[in-house]
């Protein structure tokens, strides 16, 4: 599209509410009426109706400091059922070849509905697997997948998935977090199996957010070096949330 039909087609009012609503999402934290028109480089008159439809449609939230800040709401969206099937979809040969490399079994899970939601799953190549159900609701401080979610998450929206999933962060919990977002992922002994380590990647989107994670519960082998093979493990789901990240990216205006 040239620049003449760029403005042919302008609609400012559109225009203004994205400008708003890409601040705060670029913002930790929140930021004042003032503030926002500051950055936009608008007048606070000029942006108070469009902060109110956007806090009317739970877009955003104004907090009781009279400050505003984003809602999930659009998370939400974007995980409305055709974006999770074309997401599945592409994740399905990536969670093949990690379970195929490593003769270990992967999953991809997604935040739903105020919980971490299993949605595609590849059991390993060999007789012998370890498979989480699709449909599986996870814990979000109890298990690898919940705890990069978590991580990777601004505080306001951490506390927002904890109250929806009805969860408490413990401080043990919680110092765990800046190593794994520092690392970019996560590898957790299972609180729910004896035996299997929790091999973590986030899928990351075009705005820097999670939109899913890929997780192999990793069960040693007694016929390979346990230390190597989980490693390779690792390299791999690490590897499939990235290209799989590179996926969303370049497919986001399908």
């Amino acid at each position: 599209m040239t620049n003449d039909d760029a403005d042919r087609y302008r609609a400012p009012a559109l225009d203004k509410g994205l400008d708003i609503f890409e601040l705060l999402a670029a913002t930790e934290g929140s930021l004042s009426q003032a503030e926002i028109a500051k950055a936009l480089s608008r007048t606070p008159n000029e942006i108070y109706r469009m902060l109110d439809r956007l806090v009317r449609r739970d877009y955003i939230r104004r907090t009781r400091e009279d400050r505003y800040e984003i809602t999930l709401k659009m998370f939400e969206l974007v995980h409305a059922r055709p974006p999770l099937r074309r997401l599945v979809n592409q994740s399905i040969p990536h969670l093949q070849q990690v379970a195929h490399d490593s003769g270990q079994s992967c999953h991809l899970v997604v935040f739903d509905r105020s919980a971490a939601v299993v949605v595609a799953q590849v059991d390993a190549p060999s007789y012998w697997s370890l498979a989480v159900r699709v449909g599986t609701r996870l814990g979000l401080t109890t298990t690898g997948s919940g705890l990069v979610f978590l991580a990777f998450s601004s505080p306001e929206n951490r506390a927002l998935m904890l109250k929806g999933a009805g969860e408490t962060l413990t401080e043990d919990v919680e110092a765990r977090l800046p190593r794994i977002r520092e690392d970019g992922y996560a590898v957790t002994a299972s609180e729910q199996i004896a035996g299997v380590t929790n091999l973590t990647a986030p899928v990351m989107g075009p705005l820097g957010s999670v939109m899913a994670v890929i997780t192999c519960p990793y069960t040693a082998r007694l016929d390979r070096p346990v230390e190597s093979d989980q490693q390779n493990a690792l390299t791999l789901v690490r590897a499939a949330a990235s290209h799989l990240s590179q996926d969303r990216s370049g497919n986001d205006s399908d």
